[in-house]
């Protein structure tokens, strides 16, 4: 690991970023969750991915087209109504994720199984970059066997191809059920420009992934 590595990713903790506590109290929770909770639209399907912080995956996702909406938040545990302080420190079963709501003749779902993969690092158990913990865990929750039939098939074409020195760990796991985060947390990444993670981690990201995948792009994204 680098100098700077090591001085920024301090930086980051101390001053903002995916792993910051929030004060947010339990009934304000609530009822945020409540008001950013989207309903199923006819001719809407539905994925549910964890990669790490939930403010880098929406921003991918979201830019996307034949996707409709993207909503942050919690998925993975057991717990009832958890909180970002709660998941932020470990204290819940649950893993930053988020929730895509996307036209299936438009994107497929295979096409967004490979873009998951394609926006953090699968095969590192717990972490991704300078976030650590098993909220920053990789994991897809798939809702029918055919999901998890393509999930299945893209770790055993990535494993294969040697595209990773390691192993793919992600979680391949049934859907359950989908917390959506806290409202600040919501399309974190275009509201927030200039703090500190969005500037030194998330940006670079993402920028990465406007280039990489142009063609699939929305018209206000593209270059």
């Amino acid at each position: 690991m680098s100098v700077y590595h090591f001085i920024l990713f301090p930086l980051i903790f101390l001053l903002g970023g995916c792993s910051q506590p929030d004060t947010t109290t339990g009934t304000e929770v609530l009822q945020q969750n409540n008001a950013q909770a989207v309903p199923d639209t006819a001719g809407l399907a539905k994925a549910t991915f964890a990669g790490g912080c939930f403010w880098c995956t929406e921003a991918y996702f979201e830019r996307l087209v034949g996707v409709e909406a993207v909503i942050s938040g919690y998925v993975g545990g057991k717990e009832e109504h958890p909180t970002y302080e709660q998941v932020s420190n470990g204290r819940t079963g649950h893993a930053e994720g988020v929730q895509v709501y996307y036209h299936p003749d438009q994107i497929s779902y295979a096409e967004l199984v490979e873009i998951f993969f394609a926006t953090h690092d699968p095969t590192t158990l717990n972490r991704q970059g300078p976030d650590v913990g098993k909220q920053y865990r990789s994991a897809i929750f798939y809702r029918t066997p055919a999901e998890k039939k393509m999930i299945d098939e893209q770790i055993k074409k990535l494993n294969a191809s040697g595209k990773y020195k390691n192993k793919i760990v992600t979680q391949v796991e049934p859907f359950r059920k989908f917390w959506p985060a806290e409202a600040y947390h919501q399309d974190y990444y275009a509201l927030n420009p200039g703090d500190i993670y969005v500037l030194r981690v998330a940006k670079p990201k993402v920028q990465k992934f406007e280039k990489a995948y142009a063609g699939k792009l929305k018209p206000a994204y593209r270059k």
